[in-house]
């Protein structure tokens, strides 16, 4: 597909410098002080068909996660029907790498409250991560048609950001994580549909807009509604106020042309869920200009050799990876 975004000659020393960003990526990283002990039952099977054990972390976060996890359990014994408290038992476990123990309660939850758009809402959002596309997309329709005609909800943060402000809300996260499945499936014209129908609700905040906007940029180009794609960019300038998807931002700038790839990427922690975000984008980007083999197949490989799993980046990285081994 030719680019039709004015992004500027790829120079030598542009590719020189990537591949030296490349060449500085360790296999895995683990967090300091972590144990990365992978024995036992995995989470998930990726989508190469490797095994997915839960991501390394310190042993003060996993104190502190278990502890909340704790707590959200203290809060349901006191209200086993409450659905809010069924929902952070979920997030909780999820926080911890137990995505499975999470669809559980989130099901366990269904059974008792069937017409629960939050729970189909955060189970959809699991199904993805554990690799369950086709049942994402039936929860997270679901839950849009429960949605349909009904106010919208600010969402609290289960690991508030460091301005403790909530930047998304229920329709809009129903909607992006529905993108989301649609575009891991291959299937980019229900991608484009549910992506267009978030961004109406991402005016919840600048940091949804962009998250849903660089989502919905590529999934236009991909299509090759690249006019439309170049005319959505101009919303975002180095000036939109974020406060914490700048990944996101400096994807949309890169787009736009006013960042290189080498910016986009410089003092990123390798094989981090940062990185996934910002490597995927960039490598998507050289795929779309028919750059497969080369900056884009290495940056797909950078990305899943980390173990950051769990991140959209690195799960849209390797459905790429396995489409191209089925061709």
């Amino acid at each position: 597909m030719q680019n039709t975004i004015a992004m500027g000659t790829k120079t030598r020393a542009a590719r020189v410098a990537l591949l030296l960003i490349l060449a500085a990526l360790p296999s895995a990283c683990s967090a300091p002080g972590a144990s990365p002990a992978k024995a036992g039952t995995p989470e998930a099977i990726s989508l190469l068909g490797e095994p997915l054990y839960p991501m390394s972390m310190t042993d003060e976060q996993r104190s502190e996660r278990e502890a909340q996890l704790a707590t959200a359990r203290e809060q349901l014994a006191d209200d086993p029907n409450n659905e809010q408290a069924i929902i952070w038992v979920g997030r909780r476990l999820a926080y911890l790498g137990r995505y499975r123990d999470a669809v559980a309660i989130y099901s366990e939850g269904l059974a008792r409250h069937p017409n629960s758009a939050h729970l189909l809402r955060h189970r959809g959002h699991r199904h993805i991560t554990l690799r369950r596309f086709d049942d994402a997309v039936t929860d997270l329709t679901r839950a849009s048609w429960l949605r349909d005609g009904l106010p919208d909800e600010i969402e609290p943060d289960g690991q508030p950001n460091d301005a403790g402000i909530p930047t998304s809300s229920l329709h809009a996260n129903i909607y992006y994580h529905l993108g989301l499945a649609h575009y891991l499936n291959g299937d980019f014209e229900e991608a484009l549909r549910a992506y267009r129908t978030c961004i109406g609700h991402a005016a919840v905040s600048n940091d949804m807009t962009v998250a849903t906007a660089h989502w919905l940029y590529m999934t236009m180009r991909r299509m090759g509604f690249d006019e439309q794609a170049a005319t959505l960019l101009e919303l975002f300038s180095a000036d939109t106020e974020i406060v914490e998807n700048f990944a996101y931002l400096d994807l949309l700038l890169m787009y736009k042309g006013e960042l290189t790839p080498e910016q986009v990427l410089a003092d990123v922690e390798p094989g981090s869920i940062e990185f996934s975000s910002r490597a995927y984008g960039v490598a998507n980007w050289y795929r779309q200009d028919g750059d497969w083999t080369t900056q884009a197949e290495e940056l797909f490989d950078a990305i899943v050799d980390g173990e950051a799993w769990p991140a959209f980046g690195y799960l849209a990285a390797e459905a790429e990876l396995a489409r191209e081994q089925q061709r």
